[in-house]
């Protein structure tokens, strides 16, 4: 077993009745020598993905069109940010409304059963490792700039004005861009011996064009900023707001105008029939009172939109949506060793094994 898992091993092995494991509802404070576990909620996480592109004016922009012929450069900073991707994952928390109690009794086979750290059952009489959410990926700074000051030429540097400077740099950019013309046509005096020196010059002549322009047309930062989102469904919805984004300033909360709702849909597939309720069937769960519980989840069509697009869409079983029913306590007397794994996310059977226990 792994250590992420809790392991929960009662057993007392006596001779002679086959009394039986009893399970009640747990009650804080009341219940004693037994084990408590939870069934779950599920939960899921959504993990937001955003691009933030911050302009930055260049100290000659005004000078941009005179010089090197760029027009519409904005002398104006501004941030710009856009919803690249949404994903969600589900996964299990506790229900403290779904809280039992495995108790020891006189006489009694208890079965070993296995909890999450939280406190979910996620097996009985055999292992089942923990469930891990997968990491979130790590937000992205934007790529540092170069410094155009360190490819001016002292004739540059001492020049006296901001004019003065921006007119030889644009002409030091002009110098720049014939040299690597004539590279590329073999019109050098001293031309590189292989193509893997010609390609370290003209990249080199393409860094210092880039940091002397840069000067002239601004600088765009582009960052990647990941938010995650949890949240633990109580109720179906068509169109609830699940938080809002401004192309000025990102994701915010969904209670702030500023940005444009992204709606969380839950719409049941009704795929869990509804519990019968008649005298029969009453009589028969109150034989299995003191059964093990687990649910039977709900299938649930999960999708994150906004009035332009759908960023995700999934389908879910969901505990809290389904109903819970009862494993007989015959099934873990002294006669049987019955196996049972359940999913951690939504507390409904993944696998069960019934097996006639040994002759002593």
């Amino acid at each position: 077993m792994k250590a992420s898992t809790l392991i929960c091993s009662l057993i007392l092995c006596t001779a002679g009745a086959a009394a039986q494991t009893e399970v009640n509802p747990y009650i804080a404070g009341a219940t004693v020598e037994g084990v408590t576990y939870y069934l779950p909620r599920t939960a899921i996480r959504l993990v937001v993905t955003a691009e933030k592109q911050v302009y930055t004016p260049g100290e000659f922009n005004k000078y941009a069109d005179k010089y090197l012929r760029l027009s519409g450069i904005s002398p104006e900073p501004s941030t710009r940010w856009s919803l690249k991707s949404i994903s969600m994952t589900p996964y299990g928390v506790p229900d403290p409304e779904k809280a039992y109690s495995i108790q020891l009794k006189k006489r009694t086979v208890a079965p070993l059963v296995s909890l999450s750290r939280d406190g979910i059952i996620l097996s009985i009489n055999t292992e089942a490792a923990e469930e891990q959410l997968p990491e979130v990926p790590q937000s992205e700074d934007a790529p540092k700039h170069l410094n155009p000051r360190d490819y001016m030429n002292q004739e540059i540097l001492s020049a006296g004005s901001n004019a003065k400077i921006a007119e030889l740099t644009a002409e030091e950019i002009y110098d720049i861009r014939e040299s690597r013309t004539a590279l590329i046509k073999g019109e050098v005096d001293n031309m590189p011996k292989d193509g893997a020196q010609l390609k370290i010059m003209l990249d080199q002549l393409t860094k210092q064009e880039t940091a002397l322009t840069q000067l002239f047309k601004g600088t765009t930062d582009t960052s990647t900023e990941v938010f995650t989102i949890e949240l633990t469904p109580t109720e179906l919805t068509d169109r609830m707001v699940l938080f809002r984004f401004s192309q000025k300033l990102g994701v915010v909360d969904r209670d702030d105008l500023s940005g444009a709702p992204v709606y969380l849909s839950l719409k049941s597939m009704n795929t869990v029939a509804e519990p019968i309720a008649d005298e029969k069937t009453e009589k028969k769960k109150a034989k299995m009172e003191e059964g093990v519980r687990y649910n039977i989840p709900e299938m649930v069509s999960v999708s994150v939109f906004d009035a332009g697009q759908e960023y995700c869409k999934g389908e879910f079983p969901m505990g809290q949506f389904g109903n819970v029913e009862i494993l007989s306590d015959v099934l873990f007397d002294k006669k049987t060793t019955t196996q049972v794994t359940f999913y951690q996310s939504n507390g409904g059977i993944k696998q069960l094994t019934d097996n006639a226990a040994p002759e002593n």
